[in-house]
Formats: C-alpha cells, structure tokens, sequence
C-alpha cells in the first residue's frame, strides 16, 4: 500500500478483491517481535487519538468563550427564514458545536422567545455550520498532496450531505411547513423533566480540556433568551472571599431567597468553573474582565490548533508505519463493509462522542491514508448525523 509508486492512480476495480482468509491471515498470523510491535504502534495511536479528542474539545470551549457573546446575541425570533438559516449557521461557526446551538435554540423554543418555525430554520443552519471542523482537520495533511487531497475530499462529504439536505428540505418547509406538522403530531401528551447523558468517551476527554478551559454555555443562552442584554453584565468575575473554586465562584444565588451576587454567591463570565470537580480550570482568573477572557480564549485557541496538527500529523505517521507493507487489497476488503452497517457504525461512534463533527474529523485522516475509502464516508457520514440527534 505505502510505498507502492503508481498507488494514487490505480482504481478499486483494477486492484482486486482479497479473501476473508488473507484479511485473517495479515491482521492476527505474526510471530512474538511483530505483536510487540503492534502493541508499541496502538498503544502509541491511542494516545495521540487521545490528545486530538482533547484538542478538539479545548478548540470547541476555545471558539465558545470567542464567540459565544455574539452567537447568544444572533438568535432571535426572525420571521424571515433566510436570516434565520444563515443566523443558526454563524451561531454554530462561532462556537463549533452545534449540539450546543442545538440546545440554546430548545431551550429559546421552550421559553417562547422563538416560535417552533423560526427555530426549525436555526436548526438547518446549524447543521451547515458543523462542517468547518472536519475540514479544518483535512489541512494538517497538507505536507502530502495526494492525502491532503484525499482528506479534503472525505471532509466534504459532510459538507455536501449537509448542503444538499438543507437545499432539499428547506424550500420543502418554506412551502408546506411539513416539519412543523410532523414535529407537532409527534409531540406527547406531557413532557417531563429528564437527565443529561453524557458520552464515555467525553467522560474521558473533557475532564483534562477543562483542567485548561472551561466555557460558560449560560452565557450564551442568558444572551440569547434576553435575560441579559451583553456579556459585561457577567464581568468583572468576583469570587468570594478570593477562593477560585465551583463553590465560591460559580454557584448560582437562589433569587427567591434574597441571595446577592457578591454577598452569598459568585459571578463567573464566559469561563467557568467544574461542578463536578469543584475546581476552576487553568485560564479562569479572579476579577478577570471581559477582555481577559478574550485574551484567554485566545490562546487557548492557538494552542488546540497547534496540538491538533501536532497529533494529527504524529498519528498519521504511526497508522502509515502500522500500514507499511500492507497490501490495498486487504485493507478495502477489511474496511469494505456494507452501507447500512456503516450507517449503524456511525452512529454508534457519533453515540460515544456525543459529535457528528469529532467523528467526521477522527475519520477524516483515514481517508486521507487510504485506509476508508472514499465512498464509505457516506454511509458514515449518514450514521453520525442519526447519532447527534
């Protein structure tokens, strides 16, 4: 596979197909030295797979603590659907989530400071504006034209599915307001209150990103629901008796009691501290101002991209020592698997992650190496946007 000069111009059709027994054969038949080898390259893979989720999550906080003033300040009950499309597109551009524009636009229905329809329009907009990270992500293989290539190409198949849907359903909805209907009949008769599941493999990744930065995503949805009307209503950070803990710094005032911001409880801004953990992540700071948040999300930024390419770049050399030798037949026949057994893989792995965008992106480096073949993104692709609902 690597190594192999005239690989980038070969078609699936002029390479063959291997047997289930040479699949077998090169995954499990090695002698002692081999499998070592095996263990150093996966346990090495892993832990740079790691530090890319956790790159990606400090990215997502990053873009959150930037943006999310004025995402909060973009929704509004527009009665214009192309604004309102485009609105839901800048909100999730500015955080990188749209799992979180998704729930502030919920939580706006909830409220009723956006009707039903506006909000069906923010949420197609949305699901354009979750493309940039894959794509992003496609630019660390920059440094090998035929993978950067590749890598561009499997990251905007989600682009285009998300494009495409939106062309197709949004005229559909401006015309029939089926979505509305639909939704309508299959709301219950009574709604109660139910818990947040969190994904074990955010469980996993967002202790250590919050030890670095952790966003206020109440910022966002005050802003937005007009409880507030800008972020310095949230500044300067006060934290009582100058303890940097959840406790002090964090905890809400219970309003209906008399509690006063500053007398029995803190203010935070656009970061916050850990509930779970109680303790203030590294760029929270006491007294901090709105422009020193700024500051912080900043560099917090800078440094997710450049671990990001830094991890990129390093598993993408470990997967391509692991491949070395490999034969192309062997490893389409192996990663070869039926369309809807894709849909079920996607979404399984977008489960986990709780992002269609992280999927997309862990992905993204595997096409770009040739190991997923182009035409499997899409039943992937299909399956992470079931599992982000």
């Amino acid at each position: 596979h690597f190594g192999d000069a005239d690989w980038d111009e070969e078609r699936p059709d002029e390479i063959g197909d291997a047997t289930w027994g040479e699949v077998a054969k090169a995954c499990c038949v090695h002698d002692a030295k081999e499998w070592g080898k095996i263990f150093i390259g996966t346990c090495t893979a892993l832990f740079f797979l790691y530090f890319f989720l956790v790159s990606l999550e400090l990215m997502g906080s990053a873009a959150k603590v930037l943006g999310g003033c004025k995402a909060g300040g973009l929704m509004s009950d527009d009665t214009n659907p192309v604004a309102g499309l485009v609105i839901g597109e800048l909100a999730t551009a500015l955080i990188q989530s749209s799992s979180t524009t998704t729930s502030i636009i919920v939580s706006l229905v909830g409220a009723d400071a956006v009707s039903v329809n506006s909000g069906i329009y923010l949420v197609m907009g949305a699901n354009i504006g979750t493309s940039v990270t894959n794509t992003i992500v496609s630019m660390g293989q920059m440094a090998d034209g035929a993978q950067l290539e590749r890598a561009f190409a499997g990251a905007t198949v989600h682009d285009l599915f998300n494009l495409l849907s939106v062309a197709i359903l949004f005229p559909l909805e401006i015309i029939s307001h089926y979505l509305y209907h639909l939704t309508n009949a299959m709301l219950p008769d009574s709604v109660g209150d139910g818990e947040k599941w969190e994904g074990p493999i955010k469980k996993i990744v967002s202790p250590f990103a919050g030890r670095v930065l952790k966003a206020n995503k109440d910022v966002i949805k005050d802003i937005a629901t007009g409880k507030v009307e800008n972020c310095d209503a949230y500044y300067p950070v006060l934290c009582l008796d100058g303890i940097e803990d959840y406790k002090h710094c964090a905890s809400k005032c219970d309003k209906d009691a008399g509690e006063e911001v500053g007398v029995d409880c803190g203010r935070v801004g656009l970061i916050t501290c850990d509930k779970d953990s109680g303790e203030c992540p590294g760029f929270f700071q006491n007294g901090a101002s709105l422009n020193d948040d700024y500051i912080s999300g900043g560099v917090c930024l800078v440094l997710s991209l450049f671990l990001l390419f830094v991890c990129l770049m390093a598993l993408v050399n470990v997967l391509q020592r692991g491949l070395a030798g490999m034969s192309t037949r062997i490893i389409y026949k192996a990663t070869n698997v039926n369309g809807l057994i894709g849909i079920v893989i996607g979404a399984a792995i977008t489960i986990l992650v709780q992002s269609s965008s992280i999927t997309t992106s862990v992905l993204t480096p595997f096409v770009g190496l040739g190991v997923i073949q182009l035409e499997q993104m899409l039943p992937l692709t299909l399956g992470a946007n079931i599992g982000t609902t």
